[in-house]
């Protein structure tokens, strides 16, 4: 038994994942708000916006701050009060925690350590935005953000260009114009919805093929929280791949060592694609 651990007879604590709202005080359970009453602290990403959250249930539960910056000194002092018989609760500023928050690693630590973790269900704007689409909710696939770098995003997008599975994303909308124009570059014309505030009074969702949403986002960039929800590809057909798919994947193989030459090669193998044709999307896409 590791030191710390609660021993025979002892009260073990628990780490209770709380569900939040992605907008709509709302729509924030009972069990939820229950489950933070009884909780003898909330560690909570941004604790000025859960202060509100917890002042909306009438909790008074203490709160401890636990983001991307001090996840990695807080998940050892948290585990330690949960061993200690504590029972933790962890929120983030809006929805499930560990989808693009913090929470993974203090989930881990504490299951490590033998401890309980459980869950408390709520929204996540992933799964929120899917269903108002449009698009088939039958197979999906969440890819959270993309790089924010040009090429390494187009990288990314070049490796789920032939996924059958439609496709969510989470957007900063300050980058919303260039990711939409990214995903239209090497997706093509496929049919998408770009999801806003979701929850909120002034939620929105725009569906239309990513060209003209990109053109869209460029020209009226959304504000709040976004979620991008895109069609599969048709088929997974490889011959379809657009020249930016192409290029990606041999971007990718340079990466990897393999000589720009030889990578041409064994994309052109891979997809079906001509030879000639994959050289010259390399050519055009090469940073």
């Amino acid at each position: 038994m590791a030191e710390g651990d609660a021993g025979p007879g002892a009260a073990a604590g628990r780490l209770v994942l709380v569900g939040t709202p992605i907008g709509n005080l709302g729509d924030l359970s009972p069990r939820a708000a229950a489950a933070l009453a009884a909780a003898d602290v909330v560690a909570a990403e941004d604790t000025r916006r859960s202060r509100v959250l917890l002042g909306h249930a009438g909790v008074r539960t203490p709160l401890v701050s636990y983001h991307e910056h001090n996840e990695e000194r807080r998940t050892g002092e948290l585990v330690e009060r949960i061993a200690a018989g504590d029972t933790v609760a962890l929120v983030t500023d809006a929805g499930t925690p560990g989808i693009s928050d913090p929470g993974y690693r203090l989930v881990r630590a504490t299951a490590e350590r033998g401890l309980s973790v459980e869950a408390v269900p709520g929204p996540v704007a992933a799964v929120q935005a899917l269903v108002v689409s449009g698009l088939p909710t039958d197979r999906f696939a969440f890819e959270g953000f993309l790089p924010r770098r040009a090429g390494p995003r187009r990288r990314r997008l070049g490796e789920l260009a032939a996924d059958p599975r439609t496709l969510v994303f989470y957007v900063a909308p300050h980058r919303a114009g260039d990711d939409l124009a990214a995903m239209a570059e090497v997706f093509g014309d496929r049919d998408a919805a770009l999801a806003r505030e979701l929850t909120k009074r002034h939620e929105d969702v725009w569906r239309a093929p990513l060209p003209a949403l990109a053109e869209r986002a460029a020209a009226e960039p959304p504000r709040g929280e976004v979620t991008v929800v895109v069609a599969g590809s048709p088929g997974g057909a490889p011959t379809e791949l657009t020249s930016a798919a192409l290029a990606a994947r041999v971007a990718e193989q340079v990466a990897a060592g393999v000589s720009r030459r030889d990578a041409v090669t064994r994309v052109a193998e891979s997809t079906g694609a001509p030879r000639r044709r994959v050289y010259q999307a390399a050519v055009d896409h090469h940073d």
